[in-house]
C-alpha cells in the first residue's frame, strides 16, 4: 500500500503546479531548474574528462622543458654572472675564464704521482672516497640493525635515547681528536670520524620506520604464526626500506661533508688536503676547482642514492 507523504506541510498548497505527492518507490517529476543543473554538471563532468588537444599536448611538453632544462640553466648563468662581477671587483680572485683553463691543466693529469705529498686530483679524491666508503659502511652495518632493535624494544629505546640525545648533536670534527689518540692514525682517525656521524640517521631513520608499521601487519603475522625470518623480511623490511633509505643519503651527505674537513686538519691525501694546499700556494683557481669538485661528487652520490630511493618507495612507484 502506497502512502503519501507531504514535504514541507505548513507550506504546502495544493492548487500549485510545482507541489507534488511522493510515493512509496517512486521518484518525484525533476523540477525544470534540477534538470538544468543537472545538465549543467554533466557538461562539466564532459568538459573535465575531455581528451587533450595537440595544443594541450604542446603547452604541457613545453613547460616540462622549461622546468627540466630552462630553469636549471637559468640557475647557472645567474651564478655564473655573480661569479663574474666578484671576479670583475677583485684583482686576485679568478673569473670563470681562468678557472676554466688552470681546470684543463689539472684534468689533463689527473693521476699523477710525485711522491707522498704530490700527487694529482683524480688520486686525491679516490682516496676520500674510499675513506667514506669504510667509515659509511660501518656506519650502516652498526646503525641498521641498531635502529630495528631500538625500533622493536622499548626497553632499548628508553635506555639509547639519552645517549643518542647527548651525542647526536657533537660537532664531528669534536670526534677527530680522539680518533688521533686511539689509532695514532689521520686516515684511521678520519675513518672513524665518519662513523660516529654517519650512523645516527641511519639509526634514527630506522626506529622511525619501525615504530610507524601498521599494528594490524603484526597481528596478522602471530595470527598466521609467521617466524621470525619471514616477519622480518615481508613485514618489517619492506615497510622500513624506505625511511631506512632516508637515513642512508643524510648520512653519506654527512660522510662526504666531514670527511673534507677532517682532510684539511690531518693532511696526507683527500681532496680536503689538497684544497687546502692549494690555499697555502695561495692559488684560488685550484680552490674553486676542489669546491666544484666537491660538489659535484656529493651531487652525483646523492643523486645515486635517491634512486636506489625510489626503487624502495611505494609512493614514487605509483
Amino acid at each position: 500500500m502506497n502512502t503519501a507523504v507531504l514535504t514541507g506541510a505548513a507550506g504546502f498548497d495544493p492548487d500549485e503546479p510545482s507541489a507534488n505527492l511522493a510515493l512509496d518507490g517512486q521518484t518525484p517529476p525533476a523540477t525544470s531548474d534540477a534538470i538544468a543543473a543537472a545538465r549543467s554538471k554533466a557538461g562539466d563532468i564532459k568538459l573535465a574528462i575531455r581528451p587533450m588537444s595537440a595544443a594541450d599536448r604542446k603547452r604541457a611538453r613545453n613547460r616540462q622543458i622549461v622546468l627540466t632544462l630552462v630553469a636549471p640553466l637559468a640557475g647557472l648563468a645567474l651564478l655564473l654572472l655573480v661569479w663574474e662581477l666578484a671576479a670583475e671587483h677583485s684583482q686576485q680572485f679568478p673569473s670563470p675564464l681562468v678557472t676554466w683553463h688552470s681546470a684543463q691543466q689539472v684534468f689533463a693529469h689527473p693521476f699523477y704521482d710525485n711522491g707522498p705529498n704530490d700527487v694529482g686530483i683524480g688520486w686525491n679524491l679516490l682516496a676520500s672516497l674510499q675513506r667514506v666508503a669504510y667509515g659509511f659502511g660501518l656506519a650502516a652495518l652498526a646503525g641498521i640493525p641498531l635502529g630495528f632493535a631500538i625500533g622493536r624494544m622499548k626497553f632499548l629505546n628508553r635506555m639509547l635515547s639519552p645517549i643518542i640525545s647527548l651525542l647526536r648533536p657533537v660537532s664531528p670534527l669534536a670526534w677527530l681528536p680522539i680518533g688521533l689518540y686511539v689509532f695514532s692514525s689521520a686516515p684511521a682517525a678520519a675513518i672513524y670520524t665518519i662513523f660516529i656521524c654517519s650512523i645516527w640517521p641511519m639509526m634514527i631513520n630506522t626506529a622511525i620506520g619501525v615504530q610507524r608499521i601498521p599494528a594490524d601487519y603484526l597481528n596478522v603475522a602471530r595470527v598466521l604464526d609467521l617466524s621470525t625470518w619471514k616477519v622480518f623480511t615481508k613485514i618489517l623490511l619492506p615497510s622500513v626500506m624506505p625511511y631506512m633509505m632516508t637515513g642512508v643519503r643524510l648520512s653519506v651527505g654527512t660522510a662526504w661533508l666531514v670527511i673534507v674537513a677532517a682532510e684539511m686538519l690531518t693532511g696526507g691525501t683527500g681532496i680536503g688536503f689538497w684544497l687546502w694546499n692549494e690555499w697555502n700556494n695561495l692559488n684560488l683557481a685550484h680552490i674553486i676547482i676542489a669546491i666544484l669538485v666537491i660538489g659535484v661528487t656529493g651531487m652525483v652520490l646523492e643523486g645515486a642514492l635517491m634512486l636506489i630511493a625510489r626503487r624502495f618507495s611505494y609512493d614514487e612507484a605509483r
